[in-house]
């Protein structure tokens, strides 16, 4: 799926020096390395935002993100200094699922240097740019009477959200001195940061008046859309836009150039649109754009896909559902049949080894931990079958003293304390009560989700050692609760033969049902993480989006999130510094050390 990263900050510290003014913030964005065969690598550098402790940066950074393939990038903040040394005001480091599973696709960081760092991600969606070239006439003045206002504009795209309607600056001009008929210079701004590839989409024209402390003043604004510009390129300077300020004209805007290129008119195919594209092969450095007099920059430093189709897919429409506040629940099923052999004894599959995890610790951990990232309340029902209790085989247990666990460390304690719970392991290996108790589960979820104006869908995840008893009878079970807003996925763990378990993969496209379910083998994947996510989550996605476009349920308008209440920080704990040091230079940004610290999945916490 496309994402846009976008960056803003609150009250940096200055780091300009005693009587240098105030510093001038820059960000740089570098997607780190996510195992032990990969490299970090700078994805590309914002715009310089003069004399600004709190700035609002317009570029925009395409980002490619798989729901089972992680993704990290660090966030380093300087004040330029000409022709020495920058200085670093602070850094951070984003999880993109985490973003996309936030409020309001939003993380408010504290930096340990001062103030707050913010990164927002949402679908990119269109294809093309703008050329775009006007210039004013008659500003009104805002200098008083021995100056003249030195005009600046910047476009904005209107956001709509649960909580109204909000403006998104996407492209800033350099400012024009002394002039109150500024010719600026030629902008070339992508459809898809924009607009989303939508040409009525509502725009903003503002204009300011720069002023040195960053304070700058409102000159006026207008309201158009990308079609709006184009038709005032038509009329000319006989039918100019116009400006206004609290009610007032200030002036006038005429359009010199409009011109889209690059848009596709036919849509990729099914294929192409729910394929989630992987990273290109990182390399050490990027060349470096001069954002600041010029704004946004097609083939700059930032990964563009200006040409590349666009389409509404299904990867897109998770996009959406997410950014709507559709909550994505998590529960877990784990076998305790008697064929995973005597925990106490090592080399069994439940043995638990000083320092390290087994296979069914390390499956949970590394698919558990990204599908957390998407579940608010992070509590989660753990379910144990196949082991008897007071002599009777249970074929859905409540695992631990809770009926949910508290995120990753409590689904661990409940399934490390079943083992002195009084349990034991039996057969067969039954799924169909755990199927229907989570189904039942799901749909109360869904209900009440519902009753509260929201959206809610569920993944099960079924970790166990061996084929169902009676494939056929699971096959009906999973047909039965595919109305259920949920998805079903089973990791087979140990050495068994899986044949059968791929069957239930398989069956929705022979029977014609709904497909929920999705099967892996645990050793196939066991020499990495990420491997072991993106197979048993990639289809995830496409279940979800398919379940409600068959129930014509659409995504909810995106959550914005306020920025300024220090309640929103998401956490009060001051961020460390990122191990990572770059080479800047006019030419380019080098990674000259550092960017390496990934995290292994099996050992999530």
């Amino acid at each position: 799926m496309k994402l846009e990263l976008s960056i803003y900050a609150r009250g940096l510290k200055n780091v300009a020096g005693f009587g240098k003014g105030t510093s001038d913030p820059f960000a740089i964005v570098t997607r780190l390395s996510v195992n032990e065969n990969e490299k970090p690598e700078v994805i590309g550098k914002t715009e310089v935002v003069k004399n600004n402790l709190s700035p609002d940066f317009v570029k925009v950074f395409k980002l490619e993100y798989g729901l089972g393939t992680p993704q990290r990038i660090a966030i380093n903040l300087f004040d330029e200094v000409r022709k020495k040394t920058n200085i670093g005001m602070g850094s951070a480091v984003f999880d993109v699922g985490e973003l996309l599973g936030a409020r309001g696709n939003t993380q408010i960081k504290k930096l340990k240097k001062g103030g707050q760092l913010a990164a927002t991600v949402r679908k990119s969606e269109g294809s093309g740019i703008l050329r775009l070239k006007m210039r004013g006439e008659k500003l009104k003045n805002t200098e008083g009477m021995f100056g003249k206002s030195d005009p600046f504009f910047e476009l904005s795209r209107k956001v709509a959200s649960t909580g109204g309607q909000t403006w998104d600056n996407v492209y800033r001009s350099a400012h024009i001195k002394n002039n109150l008929n500024p010719v600026w210079d030629e902008a070339t701004v992508e459809l898809s940061v924009l607009c989303g590839g939508n040409l009525d989409h509502p725009l903003s024209i503002t204009v300011y008046d720069h002023e040195k402390s960053g304070k700058h003043v409102l000159m006026g604004h207008a309201e158009t859309s990308v079609n709006g510009l184009l038709q005032a390129y038509k009329n000319g300077a006989a039918r100019p836009m116009q400006l206004s300020k609290k009610g007032k004209t200030t002036g006038s805007l005429i359009i010199t150039k409009a011109e889209t290129e690059g848009i596709m008119d036919e849509p990729p195919t099914a294929q192409m649109a729910a394929t989630s594209i992987s990273p290109t092969a990182p390399v050490m450095s990027v060349p470096v754009t001069t954002a600041t007099a010029t704004g946004v920059a097609v083939g700059s430093a930032a990964r563009s896909f200006a040409s590349a189709p666009q389409s509404t897919s299904k990867q897109g429409l998770f996009v959406d559902y997410v950014s709507g506040g559709c909550e994505l629940n998590v529960c877990v099923a784990i076998d305790f049949t008697g064929s995973n052999g005597d925990p106490r004894k090592a080399g069994t599959l439940h043995h638990m080894y000083p320092g390290e995890r087994n296979s069914y610790q390390k499956a949970i951990a590394a698919i558990v931990s990204i599908l957390l990232q998407y579940d608010s309340d992070k509590k989660i029902p753990v379910y144990g079958f196949g082991a008897k209790y007071n002599g009777v085989v249970r074929h859905c247990f409540q695992c631990g003293a809770f009926p949910e666990a508290d995120g990753l460390k409590g689904i661990m304690d409940a399934y490390e304390s079943t083992f002195s719970s009084g349990l034991i392991m039996s057969r067969p290996t039954v799924f169909n009560e755990v199927l229907k108790t989570a189904a039942a589960k799901t749909d109360k979820l869904f209900e009440d989700a519902l009753k509260r104006g929201g959206q809610s869908y569920t993944i099960l995840l079924i970790v166990t050692d061996g084929a169902v008893s009676d494939v056929n009878a699971t096959a009906e079970c999973l047909k039965e609760v595919s109305s259920s807003p949920m998805s079903v996925v089973i990791v087979g763990v140990g050495n068994a033969d899986f044949r059968a378990m791929q069957f239930l993969d398989d069956f929705a496209q022979s029977s014609g049902t709904r497909d929920i379910a999705q099967f892996v083998a645990f050793n196939e994947h066991s020499h990495s993480s990420q491997s072991l996510t993106k197979a048993t989550l990639e289809e995830i996605p496409e279940q979800m989006v398919g379940y409600f476009q068959a129930r014509e349920i659409d995504p909810l308008p995106p959550i914005v999130r306020s920025e300024d209440s220090m309640s929103n920080i998401d956490s009060m704990e001051a961020e460390e510094e990122i191990d990572l040091s770059l080479d800047i230079n006019e030419e380019e940004i080098v990674i000259t050390g550092g960017g390496d610290n990934f995290i292994n999945g099996f050992d999530a916490k």
